[in-house]
């Protein structure tokens, strides 16, 4: 089997926390191009929020509050990005 005959990972889960996957040999279909931005939006918020821990992690003194709120945003970028990253592996030749 080769990675055009797989199913893709979507960068979304089912209401149930499920995995979504797509069926389709067309790269340009409505559903892939949504996938395909998707991915783009979760990597342009992880470069965003990545800028942003730097810059609270640079202050001398960080607030806790912010601390703590800017790690969980950093765990949910992560997460978005390993989906991206596996989803992008698996179509790799």
């Amino acid at each position: 089997m080769t990675s055009r005959d797989e199913l893709r990972l979507l960068p979304w889960s089912g209401p149930d926390g499920k995995p979504c996957f797509l069926s389709t040999d067309d790269d340009s279909s409505r559903l892939s191009r949504l996938a395909d931005t998707l991915e783009t939006i979760h990597l342009d918020q992880a470069v965003e929020v990545l800028n942003h821990a730097i810059e609270l992690l640079s202050l001398p003194e960080p607030d806790p509050m912010a601390l703590r709120a800017t790690s969980a945003d950093l765990t949910e970028a992560l997460g978005q990005v390993l989906r991206v990253a596996e989803n992008r592996g698996r179509r790799l030749p």
